[in-house]
Order: structure tokens, then C-alpha cells, then sequence
């Protein structure tokens, strides 16, 4: 299969990318009359399905420099890439409202800038080369969209490893007629931290990518590679990469940042895991949380004593503030270890950043104990479609894969499913594999089985299989990977297009 050469075309300050991209050029198959042609990124139904989303006409301005700095972390300077400081600072929005962010390329090498979770135009997405060419270094690029749906978002590259370093932020789309009372809101991103302390994601990769040559002891590791992670909750192997510290707002356990705000506050905390190789376990110490959302959307609310949230996911959680001052912590799950900031209410002496949570070890809240809000239920009708990604691969080839084919940036559409539009689609993870995967799609979101949450990134356990359901309503073409980077980079990606 031959993939078209791609090229820009601007149009006025927006830029359609693709295969030569005009509003109504499509791409068939190469050497199969039989199969259907598909809708390319720049397609007339992607462009009526923006007019159909009806915005609000009110345009946010942003600007993103993407470029090589320096953080502190506790008193050491490490060098890293980011949007100007680790996290972003927010970008807030209300649904319905166009987001016009101008990214400019100051970096080394190509990059993007992907919008994780919405259901946005297709050629917006930030996925090279599926959607766009990347932006090469010393360039710009403007992503111009309509913010359909209220919600907790973020943004990050979609070019290698990149991940792995500082260049991510909250992307926070309000609702104008917000049902969920609360007084204050603090928004919180989790990280585990490796660029600029022992290595750099890109020598992560490579090796990682040379396997495993033996058995590795609980808790031993070869480098940056860590063996014997467990995780009860994650069904076994918790990670693949030791990290030495874990931020939480950009900042570590040393240097904690610390929420203030007065007693009986009522507080709504955005969770975000942007992390590239960790699940965190997070609880407040001496608080509930009740989970309200999950990616997003509203969820039926039920009390825990933490929650745990894999890489991609994101969870908003209400609780009510003591007085006093609280360890906030983030454990990175099975790899003993742990992120770490304070909320503080009133006086009392700050507690280190090893003490014992109790909440941690009591109720724990996940996906799979979550109903949707009747309110955001997907309607009961047939599958039309059933689309089966299973997941292969080891640590000890590191040969990640779905449906066996390792995904080739070269040749995108090797690793290919089709839906129609209009149709109930029923995807299938299919985990054939030893270890956990954070599953992510891009450009809708479906629903967990039985009156589950609808959610765009789930957690899928070692030799199960989770069946989810979307409706096909947002045409181009969408990748489904993992949001293990170094699982995703190594091949675990396909990509789910609509026919033409």
C-alpha cells in the first residue's frame, strides 16, 4: 500500500494537511478495486461535520512555543523541552468556542500537538502522518477547531518519545450551564520524570527496544529498564521504566506544591495522568473523593478513598476540605514510589512526603466501578460494526503490536479497520498480552459495557478483553494505540478510518 505524498495548502491563516489534501479529495486503497475509498483529513465530511458542530462564533487565541528549556526540580536544574514551563499553563475554553492555537516550532525536530480526548475536525488532531505532516522544525502551524464537548482535556505532541518530556498541558473546556456545585477547583497533572535526570526518552526507547535478556528480580532494574513493577490492581507487570522522580504540576516530592484554601471548601480537582510508563494510585489523606467524571464526561457520583488512573486518563473527583494540612499523593502504581504535594487549610506542620496514607489502601475507584450519567448514555440501538483490536507483544522482545502488525509510520494504513458513518461500532480490546495497556481513541468516545462511563482512554488488564461501543459520527481518519509511549512508538497503533 502506497501512501500519497503529503503537502500543505493554506487557506487563509488554517492549514489542510494530507494526501494532496482539497475539500473532497479522497484516497482508495492502493490495488483493491473491491475496497471502499476513505475520507481523508481534509475531506468535505470532515469540513460539514465542523459546520454541523454549531459553535459558540467566540475564538480563544493561544500561542505554544515549543522549545528547549530548564526546570528546577528541588533545587536541580535539568534541561527538557516544553511550552514554556512544565505543565503549560492552562487553556480554558467553553464548549461550543473555537480554539486557535498557534504552535511554533522552536524545537530541534518535527512536532505536533495533539488534542487528547475531543472530538474534534479531523485534520486538527495532530497525529503525523495520519492526519498532518508534522510541523519541522523552525516552523509553525495553527490548529483552528470547534470545542464540542465540556470537559477535562490536555494536549501533547504526537512525534516519538516526546511525550516523555515536558511538552503537555490542561485543556479545560467549561460548561456554560455547569450542573456540578463546588466552590473552588484545582487542577492537578500527574508525570513520572526521567529527561535531564538519567536519560532521555529517546535512549529510553532504544533500550527498551532491545528487549529483555533475562528474568529481572521484584523491584531490580537494568538501567532505565525496570523489572518485577506489581500491580494487583493492573493484573501483574505494572511498568516497563524505572523513573527517579514522580511531579505532580511540574514540581517533586522535595519541592511540593501546596493548595490553599480555607475549611468546608467544597473543592472540584481536574486529575490528569500525563505520564508516559505509570498508573498512579491518588488520595488526599483524611478525605473521600467522589468521582464525578471520567474523561470528561459526567459519571453517576460514587465515593472513594483514592483512584487509580492509567497514562491518557483523567478523572474529576469533588471532596470537602478539614481543617488542617493534608499529604496529597499520587503512588505510582507497583513501582514503590510516589508523586507528592500538600493541601493546606489551616495551621499544623507539613507532613513528609513518605508518610503512610491510609486511603490508598481502602477503597480504590475505577472505570470498571463507574455508571454514566443517564444524561450522556449512548442511545440503545444495533451494532452495525465490530471492529477487534487485539493487543500482542513482550517485554522481553518488546515487539508490542495490534492485530500482529507493528504500526509503520511510513505506511500508516497498513494497520487499517473502516466504519461507515452513522453507524454503532462495538470495539473489542482484545489483551493477548502479559502486561496492562492503556487503550486510547481518538476522535470519540465510546462507552464501557452495561451502563459503564463513556471514556476515550481505558484501562485493559492482562488476558482480558473489554468490548466498548461508539457511534461512528465524526468522519476521517483515528488512530487507536496505546498510551504506553514506548509501547505506542514501538508499534501497538493502528487506525480506524471511515469510508468515503
Amino acid at each position: 500500500m502506497n501512501l500519497p505524498t503529503f503537502e500543505t495548502r493554506h487557506l487563509g491563516r488554517r492549514a489542510f494537511l494530507g494526501a494532496g489534501l482539497s475539500a473532497v479529495s479522497l484516497v482508495a486503497l492502493s490495488g483493491c478495486a473491491s475496497e471502499p475509498a476513505l475520507a481523508t483529513s481534509g475531506s468535505r465530511a470532515v469540513l460539514d461535520a465542523e459546520k454541523a458542530r454549531k459553535g459558540t462564533g467566540i475564538v480563544k487565541n493561544v500561542t505554544l512555543r515549543a522549545a528547549p528549556t530548564q526546570i528546577d526540580l528541588a533545587g536541580r536544574t535539568v534541561n527538557t523541552w516544553s511550552f514554556g514551563s512544565v505543565p503549560s499553563p492552562v487553556v480554558r475554553l467553553s464548549a461550543g468556542d473555537t480554539l486557535r492555537a498557534q504552535v511554533q516550532n522552536d524545537l530541534p525536530t518535527a512536532t505536533s500537538v495533539h488534542w487528547h480526548g475531543l472530538a474534534l475536525r479531523n485534520d486538527m488532531d495532530g497525529v503525523p502522518p495520519v492526519t498532518q505532516s508534522a510541523i519541522a522544525a523552525g516552523k509553525d502551524f495553527t490548529y483552528d477547531f470547534i470545542a464540542p464537548h465540556p470537559g477535562t482535556y490536555w494536549f501533547h505532541p504526537h512525534v516519538g518519545v516526546q511525550l516523555d518530556r515536558g511538552l503537555y498541558g490542561a485543556l479545560i473546556i467549561d460548561d456554560p450551564k455547569e450542573p456540578l456545585s463546588y466552590d473552588e477547583e484545582w487542577v492537578v497533572i500527574l508525570d513520572d520524570w526521567l529527561d535531564g535526570v538519567t536519560s532521555t526518552p529517546d535512549k529510553i526507547l532504544k533500550e527498551l527496544s532491545g528487549g529483555m535478556k533475562g528474568g529481572g528480580m521484584d523491584g531490580m532494574r537494568m538501567g532505565n529498564m525496570l523489572m518485577g513493577a506489581r500491580s494487583a490492581l493492573l493484573g501483574g507487570d505494572a511498568g516497563d521504566v524505572f523513573y527517579p522522580t514522580y511531579l505532580v504540576n511540574g514540581r517533586p516530592p522535595e519541592d511540593p506544591e501546596t493548595y490553599t484554601s480555607k475549611p468546608g471548601t467544597r473543592v472540584r480537582i481536574r486529575l490528569i495522568n500525563a505520564g508516559s510508563d505509570t498508573a498512579f494510585r491518588v488520595a488526599l489523606g483524611g478525605h473521600t473523593l467522589t468521582i464525578t467524571h471520567s474523561d470528561g464526561f459526567p459519571v453517576v457520583p460514587a465515593d472513594f478513598d483514592s483512584v487509580l488512573i492509567g497514562m491518557g486518563e483523567r478523572y474529576d473527583v469533588v471532596t470537602t476540605l478539614r481543617d488542617g494540612v493534608f499529604p496529597f499523593v499520587a503512588s505510582a502504581e507497583g513501582k514503590k514510589s510516589a508523586g507528592f504535594a500538600l493541601v493546606r487549610t489551616g495551621a499544623g506542620q507539613a507532613p513528609a512526603p513518605d508518610v503512610t496514607v491510609e486511603e490508598l489502601t481502602k477503597r480504590v475507584g475505577t472505570a470498571s466501578k463507574l455508571s454514566s450519567s443517564p444524561e450522556v448514555q449512548l442511545a440503545a440501538r444495533n451494532t452495525d460494526r465490530k471492529i477487534s483490536l487485539t493487543l500482542t507483544g513482550s517485554m522481553m522482545k518488546y515487539d508490542w503490536a495490534i492485530n500482529g502488525r507493528r504500526f509503520d509510520g511510513k505506511n500508516p494504513l497498513a494497520s487499517l479497520d473502516t466504519v461507515r458513518a452513522g453507524e454503532r461500532v462495538q470495539l473489542s480490546f482484545i489483551n493477548k498480552t502479559t502486561m496492562w495497556h492503556p487503550m486510547h481513541l481518538h476522535g470519540h468516545t465510546y462507552q464501557h459495557p452495561d451502563g459503564g462511563p463513556r471514556k476515550d482512554t481505558s484501562i485493559v488488564l492482562p488476558g482480558q478483553t473489554l468490548r466498548v461501543a461508539f457511534d461512528a459520527d465524526n468522519p476521517g481518519r483515528w488512530v487507536a494505540h496505546c498510551h504506553n509511549i514506548y509501547h505506542a512508538e514501538s508499534g501497538m497503533m493502528s487506525v480506524v478510518a471511515y469510508q468515503a
